[in-house]
């Protein structure tokens, strides 16, 4: 199972990488922190020290066109923040 699914780069998750050390990825629906704590440790070489997850609900939309009522809705996936240790980081765009 893979657990993590990609990172979260926004300006709010860079912001709150660089004050406070905390990083934020996309998961696989079914992991738990423990598995996610794992994932980050061997896949970025950090030790974690902290992991909060939510479930992210999907947005509805509804647009009246021409042709009548079109509806959609987002995708829902799950969030986790991560805690890093103070000397640790974490750089996303080293093999870019």
């Amino acid at each position: 199972m893979n657990i993590l699914i990609k990172p979260i780069i926004t300006e709010k998750a860079t912001k709150d990488a660089e004050d406070k050390n905390v990083f934020g990825f996309v998961v696989n629906p079914k992991a738990n922190k423990v598995e996610i704590k794992k994932a980050v440790e061997a896949a970025y070489g950090v030790s974690v020290t902290g992991v909060r997850t939510m479930n992210v609900r999907p947005d509805r939309k509804t647009r009246f066109t021409k042709t009548g009522v079109q509806t959609g809705k987002t995708n829902a996936y799950k969030k986790a923040i991560v805690q890093v240790a103070e000397g640790d980081t974490i750089d996303f765009y080293s093999n870019i």
